[in-house]
């Protein structure tokens, strides 16, 4: 028994003998001694289990340790495990082979079928079917390089990334196991059931699920609308958005373009900023704004901070600008029930609204409002008023207190004025209570005619006539055939006709209880020849499109 004893004891010291250059890297669970020169952190231990273990000698500088049948190696905080693994203590690597699992500190789980392991440095070369988990999205990989320090893992021969319904793919890609961050590059797709985006550089989070933008990119959701963005960020759990460095979003009928763009499609609200331009290709207008607000779910828009429409017109678009403008539905503003609305001024028709509801898609089912300081130019007419309003319906403009309009050389003041227009002219101006047009003939030279109503009529876009109905009352200057002053009608009536020339008034006609004095010009001065409220707003008037915000 003693023999036996001794015989155990010197094979175990001789097998310890030969081994001992391999105890500064590695640790067997037969030996725990470390050798003092080793630094305990990059020590390498192989945990109890292992079926097979063997020490093969190559020359005087390389031992090897082959290992087989449930294989496990620690390091630190890092677990290996494996089919079959070799150490080499002259290279300080080790290779494993079959079933390789690599878990770093809990942090991430590798799979592969090959491994190749620099102890010193604390890299992995992964290769076979790799699959990286960090426990919220899946990465796989022909080939992966891990660093167990950093907690970076990269590929560069095409990966994927799956994490719940979403899945990332890029030629190229570094993974940050501690953050959850992976870094895309290279043809990077993202598919979602709501998204797809098409870049060149990607970052996103396994854990909140966001991506970032970094490069030029692509985005096209389920509903067809089109981002292009050079950065900002997308949270596909949350649907909150946010794209910078001047994005471009078209959805379906509008294109928007701005300097940031932020939008929650949880609520279906988006704020543009800076710089903002929207166009509609149906209505076939634009709007320029430093701010704007949509609606998306109801289709309703607003827009601030020195907002400026633009209603495209065949050679001559009309521009209008306020405080604040307001864009929604028709369909949405009036009852479903009523087949048409009375406006609140002298019973007038509105809108035909009926069957709206059942035609959203409808491009007349639409209005724009604006509020305070409005103002509007166009070649053939311009006009200012506190608030408006504008149907696609009817293509009218509604303007409210203290509205007045300019064409060519007349001006027309009320307290209510409509400007229609007719195939993208203006076709008729109608003026409700307190009208008054002047016509300046000269400086300090006006015809002037005030009633309870008047109509305007245009020609080709160019006021052509004025009926002046209800307490009528002119002052003209009758003009013979070279223009020269001959005398001053001041005259009261039911009903007056102007008509206008190309330039100025051509002829007036009153009609129905007519009663007035035609002055010599000698008895009068023109200074004096005024009606009463009468008031000149030329320098309120806007000359050109660039006068708007002044």
């Amino acid at each position: 028994m003693r023999k036996l004893t001794l015989l155990i004891l010197l094979y175990v010291s001789a097998l310890l003998l030969s081994c001992g250059a391999i105890y500064a890297q590695v640790v067997t669970p037969i030996e725990q001694t470390v050798a003092p020169t080793a630094d305990s952190s990059l020590l390498v231990e192989i945990l109890p289990g292992v079926r097979k273990l063997e020490f093969r000698k190559i020359n005087d500088s390389t031992q090897l340790q082959i290992l087989a049948g449930n294989v496990k190696l620690k390091q630190g905080t890092s677990l290996f495990f494996c089919d079959s693994c070799v150490i080499n203590n002259n290279t300080n690597t080790f290779e494993a082979w079959g079933n390789v699992h690599v878990n770093d500190a809990d942090t991430a789980n590798i799979y592969s079928s090959h491994l190749r392991y620099l102890i010193n440095k604390r890299l992995a070369y992964l290769d076979g079917g790799v699959r990286l988990t960090d426990g919220k999205g899946t990465l796989t990989t022909p080939d992966l390089e891990y660093d167990m320090t950093t907690d970076i893992g990269i590929y560069k021969k095409g990966g994927k990334v799956v994490n719940k319904k979403t899945v990332l793919t890029s030629q190229e890609g570094y993974y940050y196991a501690g953050l959850r961050d992976v870094y895309f590059k290279k043809n990077v797709v993202l598919n979602d059931p709501a998204y797809k985006i098409t870049t060149d550089s990607l970052l996103y989070n396994t854990q909140s699920q966001t991506a970032r933008f970094i490069a030029q990119t692509l985005i096209k959701d389920s509903t067809g609308r089109i981002i292009e963005t050079k950065e900002g960020f997308y949270n596909i759990a949350t649907g909150k958005a946010e794209f910078g460095g001047r994005p471009i979003i078209k959805d379906g009928k509008l294109t928007i373009t701005a300097n940031k763009i932020i939008n929650d499609d949880s609520t279906g609200i988006s704020q543009a900023r800076g710089n903002v331009i929207i166009i509609d290709s149906v209505q076939q207008t634009t709007i320029l704004a430093g701010e704007v607000y949509r609606d998306n779910k109801n289709d309703r828009m607003l827009a601030t901070r020195k907002p400026l429409m633009i209603i495209k017109q065949d050679n001559d678009s009309i521009y209008v600008t306020a405080d604040t403008l307001f864009s929604a539905r028709l369909s949405d503003l009036y009852s479903s029930k009523d087949s048409l609305t009375k406006d609140t001024v002298k019973g007038t028709k509105v809108v035909d609204i009926k069957n709206v509801k059942e035609n959203n898609k409808d491009s007349t089912n639409r209005y724009f409002e604006a509020y305070r300081n409005v103002r509007i130019f166009s070649d053939s007419m311009q006009a200012i008023s506190d608030s408006m309003f504008y149907s696609f319906r009817d293509s009218t403009f509604r303007l409210f207190q203290k509205p007045v309009v300019w064409a060519k050389e007349s001006q027309i003041t009320g307290d209510t004025i409509y400007m229609l227009t007719k195939n993208k002219k203006a076709d008729k101006l109608e003026v409700f209570e307190n009208s008054f047009m002047v016509n300046r003939i000269d400086p300090e030279v006006y015809n002037q005619v005030k009633a309870t109503r008047m109509d305007g009529y245009f020609k080709d876009g160019q006021l052509d006539s004025v009926r002046a109905a209800g307490l009528a009352e002119a002052i003209y200057f009758i003009q013979d055939d070279d223009s020269a002053y001959t005398g001053i009608n001041e005259s009261t009536c039911d009903i007056i006709d102007i008509y206008f020339g190309k330039e100025t008034l051509e002829k007036v006609v009153l009609r129905s209880n007519v009663s007035g004095t035609i002055w010599p010009m000698k008895q009068k001065d023109p200074k004096e020849m005024r009606l009463t409220n009468f008031i000149w707003l030329e320098d309120r008037r806007p000359k050109t499109k660039y006068d708007l915000f002044d």
